[in-house]
């Protein structure tokens, strides 16, 4: 058995951790100077306030979901808004009486505070995203799927305000690629997928906790590419179906503070109501600050079409995940559904472009999609002062 030592050996920061590592500093360097020059809303308020009444007010006689309002989406964000600001609280001396709006005068940085657990959110969402693509597709598949992330506006947008978009995104990506793995060691030992299994319920625990209808899909998309993938062991989904429920209602009913009158209001909401309509993927495609996006995306899909080589599981994975969540409106509570779809769509267009690379006209389409790649990074720089309004 290897010791763990020899386990630390295997992780290393040569030159493609350490060009993904400048991709992810270029994003937190955007945010940062988002969030530098955006002043606080009343939204942002109630999210701090909420999330701090969560974390400060345990007692059922506060009521403090009343006090905020019935939660229609998820608490993730709202405990994820206040958690800093409490800490913070703690570490200043203040009472838990001293007011979210007392402490913006009270508390130079704020609104760093209040917004940075959304950006660890973005920043763990393109760590995962390059992990995934580059054990897929390679070094060149992982850098054209983390750059077009790290300079894409709309990601940039959901981590410089609290919301559930971003943590649902970055759940629901964990769970369909967990799933996937989770099939492929259940074709070894035990104790391989086990821990695997742990794993995939936390992360379907959170992801029902930042969103449920990012809990359904994820659950719809964990049993049915598991069913495709784990041939002869499809006899466990049953069981393992039950195991992430339960385990996942449990954290969720966690995130309520275990109040039944809290939690209750999952079922009784229209959260996790589903619809379709072209009006979102319309809407993201046509935006000028997608533009190189829309335009990878495209030219993904017609290869992907036209050659023969990228129409396998790998490539396919992303492609249908993406086009449902790019179709999907949740009509019940406001969310942003084309946030969950970024990180599949460029997962799709890194795999594609890496193919394509690997063929004789790799210098002709090296060019292209570096061009790509730098247009897009000049419209992401263009678009910053635009999210600060």
């Amino acid at each position: 058995m290897p010791s763990s030592r020899h386990r630390l050996r295997k992780f290393r920061f040569n030159r493609p951790q350490q060009i993904a590592a400048l991709l992810l500093i270029a994003l937190l360097a955007q945010c940062l100077w988002v969030i530098a020059r955006k002043t606080l809303s009343e939204s942002d308020y109630q999210y701090a306030r909420c999330g701090r009444e969560m974390w400060e007010k345990p007692s059922p006689l506060a009521g403090y979901f009343t006090t905020c309002g019935n939660i229609h989406d998820g608490t993730l964000a709202y405990r994820a808004a206040g958690l800093p600001l409490t800490l913070e609280r703690i570490f200043a001396g203040q009472t838990s009486s001293t007011s979210t709006w007392e402490m913006r005068h009270e508390v130079t940085h704020t609104s760093l505070l209040l917004r940075l657990p959304f950006v660890f959110a973005a920043l763990m969402l393109g760590g995962c995203l390059w992990w995934v693509t580059r054990r897929l597709y390679g070094n060149t598949g992982g850098y054209v799927a983390l750059a077009l992330y790290c300079f894409s506006p709309p990601v940039i947008a959901a981590a410089t305000y609290p919301n559930n978009e971003i943590w649902a995104a970055f759940g629901l990506f964990s769970a369909v690629y967990m799933a996937i793995g989770v099939s492929h060691a259940m074709q070894g030992p035990r104790k391989k997928w086990r821990p695997r299994i742990v794993l995939l319920t936390v992360i379907l625990g959170f992801t029902a906790a930042a969103h449920i209808s990012a809990f359904l899909l994820a659950l719809l998309f964990t049993i049915g590419f598991m069913a495709y993938v784990a041939e002869g062991k499809r006899a466990y989904l049953p069981t393992l179906l039950i195991i992430w429920v339960v385990g996942a209602m449990l954290i969720l009913f966690a995130s309520y503070a275990f109040r039944p009158d809290a939690f209750s209001y999952v079922f009784r909401s229209e959260a996790a109501k589903l619809g379709f309509s072209l009006e979102p993927s319309r809407a993201f495609f046509s935006s000028l600050p997608n533009a190189s996006l829309a335009l990878a995306s495209a030219g993904a899909l017609g290869l992907y079409l036209a050659m023969r080589r990228s129409r396998y599981f790998g490539n396919t994975t992303p492609l249908i995940v993406a086009v449902l969540l790019m179709l999907l409106i949740t009509p019940g509570v406001p969310s942003t559904p084309t946030i969950w779809a970024v990180p599949f769509l460029l997962s799709f267009v890194g795999g594609v472009f890496a193919d394509v690379l690997e063929t004789r006209y790799r210098r002709w389409f090296l060019w292209i999609t570096g061009g790509l790649l730098v247009a897009q990074a000049a419209l992401s720089m263009v678009s910053l002062p635009i999210l600060v309004r």
